[in-house]
Parts: structure tokens; sequence; C-alpha cells
């Protein structure tokens, strides 16, 4: 498989916490909704991006008891990156969720 995030796949990422995880996908969440209704390519880039890092999350064996929560952020995100309306949510909403990660990573 081609990795977009060559470096993370190879091992950097499961040397992250949780919150420093979600923080990033949370980047790519926000990129892709800069990008929406504006540039295609770079909207469904981001996208790409986005979706990689989740599945990166689900494969780390530390989040086992938050599966659950990753694979439904990451069904809420396609949801809403793919026009559904099943969630009734936006890459707004989602942004706002993700970005409580952000600063706990920071902190």
């Amino acid at each position: 498989m081609a990795f977009i995030h060559k470096e993370l796949a190879a091992g950097r990422w499961y040397t992250l916490t949780f919150a420093e995880q979600m923080g990033n996908i949370g980047s790519e969440v926000l990129r892709a909704s800069r990008q929406k209704d504006k540039d295609e390519k770079m909207f469904r880039q981001a996208v790409e991006r986005a979706l990689e890092l989740f599945d990166l999350t689900l494969s780390d064996p530390r989040w086992k008891g938050r599966r659950l929560e990753v694979a439904r952020a990451r069904e809420v995100f396609c949801d809403t990156a793919y026009g559904g309306g099943l969630y009734k949510s936006s890459l707004a909403d989602l942004v706002r969720y993700f970005d409580n990660f952000a600063f706990v990573a920071r902190a």
C-alpha cells in the first residue's frame, strides 16, 4: 500500500499520544473545510490524507478501547465530506471536535 504520510506510517505515528493523533487528523479536516467549494482537488487530497490518518489511528493497538470513537468520527467525517446527510454535521462541527484534542496535545 502506498502511503501519503510515509514517515508516519513507517512507525512515527505510533509514538504519538491519542490527543496528538486526533489533533493531526483535525488538521486535515480543517484543510478540507477550507478547500470545500473552493478547490475540489485540494479538498479531495485533504480528505484522503485525513482518512489515511484515521486508518493509522484505528490500526494503533494502544487505542483498542477507543476504536469505536475513532471509527464513528471517521464515519461522520466521510458522511460530511461526501455530501451525505445522515449525521447532519458540518466540517466546521468536526473541526471544533478535533480542536479539543489539539488543545490537549499542546497542553
